[in-house]
């Protein structure tokens, strides 16, 4: 019972925020660049998986030039200097803060299985029977892979990494890529959090 107040609170309290909504990412990158020059190009390259569905793909990738265009990479696909492979992934379960003693079955979660679908080339996920509509959390995952055109070889891999209740994912990944370019080309070293205003969901989708 503690577990299923605390659970509202959490909610009422974000619900509450109407100014501004912080995505927090746990980001990761390797870099073995010096120096990028101003205006570098670049293009995308896909994975088989993810030529499967042309429209989503494309979805990602819009999200993702927008963070490459922050930080000077410029989209040029017959003169590129470097290629980008990009992945998304999403996962919903149960969240954190529900009391697993609401829930009968194996384990005291009712049995719930959870599946897995490809989204760009990483994991969109979807349960196959979905948990509490009060009670769902979602983690997500994006990764950018630079390589030099000419040698293919990795100069630049980076990984963002965020959980929470909201099932935004369309405005949640964007800010995402945001974040996982934090300090290119020379990003600091080990895992850091960067965290990123942004207004918070109206709709979810």
């Amino acid at each position: 019972m503690k577990l299923a107040l605390s659970a509202l609170l959490l909610v009422a309290t974000l619900s509450g925020c109407a100014t501004s909504w912080v995505v927090d990412s746990n980001v990761k990158s390797f870099s073995s660049l010096g120096t990028v020059a101003p205006g570098a190009t670049y293009r995308f390259e896909r994975l088989p998986s993810q030529q499967a569905d042309t429209a989503r793909q494309e979805s990602l990738e819009a999200m993702a030039a927008a963070a490459l265009d922050k930080v000077g990479l410029r989209r040029d696909d017959t003169k590129p200097q470097y290629s980008a492979q990009i992945g998304a992934r999403v996962t919903a379960g149960l969240s954190p803060w529900a009391d697993p003693w609401l829930y009968d079955g194996p384990w005291g979660y009712g049995g719930y299985g959870y599946g897995r679908r490809f989204y760009g080339g990483g994991w969109y996920g979807g349960p196959v029977f979905m948990p509490p509509a009060a009670n769902p959390w979602y983690e997500r995952e994006v990764s950018i892979v630079l390589r030099e055109v000419g040698s293919n070889r990795v100069v630049y891999e980076t990984r963002a990494r965020n959980d929470g209740p909201y099932n935004a994912s369309a405005a949640i990944l964007p800010v995402m890529f945001q974040a996982a370019l934090q300090g290119f080309p020379n990003p600091p070293q080990g895992e850091r959090q960067v965290n990123i205003d942004l207004n918070p969901p109206t709709a979810k989708k």
